[in-house]
């Protein structure tokens, strides 16, 4: 009898698109799906016995995966948001110790093009910097991004990309700002509360952004 009853969803595809799956460990197409559970006769839908919580289908493995799997970034993705972030802090932390040290502006724009921007170079970041930031070289970074566009740039960057990054990766991004920082000589008053506003973004204790801080004047990159 159990190979002639049974009770199985039957599923209707509502979205498609790309996501990281679980199962592929990497960027696949998937179906979102919702359904209903069905009293079946030989494999045949006869009665419906009510709805089932929507999934999200991998078209490669074919395997079912809660709707949550889909904040999970693709890997094209994530790799958009640290080359955005890497760009941010670099601005930021330049934009807090002033532009007139070419030395800053030279580490700024190796940051940069680390990153993937490998065509910027110091015109393009001075003209970013005169975009986004309405500040003076040296004025007081706005920690808290009141009035800043750049601040708010450097939240928006950030704080959507530190859940999917291990410590060890946040704490290398704050590191590389901390080194341009550093490239002119010792922080400013201003360089440190913009550092601190890059390790808030990305989930970094008060005592880690001091230990890296100075970790970063004895290591060199």
């Amino acid at each position: 009898m159990t190979r002639l009853w049974g009770v199985r969803p039957r599923w209707r595809t509502d979205v498609l698109g790309d996501f990281f799956c679980p199962g592929c460990g990497g960027d696949r197409n998937y179906r979102r799906q919702h359904g209903r559970r069905w009293l079946r006769l030989f494999g045949t839908p006869l009665l419906p016995l009510g709805p089932v919580l929507g999934s999200v289908q991998c078209t490669s493995c074919s395997g079912r995966y809660g709707v949550e799997s889909l904040e999970q970034p693709t890997s094209v993705r994530l790799t958009g948001m640290l080359r955005d972030a890497q760009y941010t802090i670099a601005l930021a932390v330049l934009a807090a110790g002033g532009t007139t040290s070419s030395s800053a502006r030279g580490e700024a724009c190796a940051v940069i093009r680390e990153a993937g921007f490998e065509d910027c170079g110091e015109a393009q970041v001075l003209a970013a910097l005169a975009a986004l930031s309405g500040q003076s070289a040296g004025e007081p970074f706005d920690v808290h991004g009141v009035g800043s566009a750049l601040a708010i740039e450097l939240h928006a960057a950030l704080e959507p990309l530190a859940p999917h990054l291990a410590q060890p990766g946040r704490e290398r991004l704050l590191l590389q700002g901390a080194w341009i920082a550093l490239a002119d000589g010792r922080y400013r008053p201003q360089e440190r509360e913009a550092l601190a506003a890059v390790g808030t973004c990305l989930r970094l204790s008060t005592d880690a952004v001091a230990r890296l801080l100075e970790a970063a004047t004895r290591t060199p990159h």
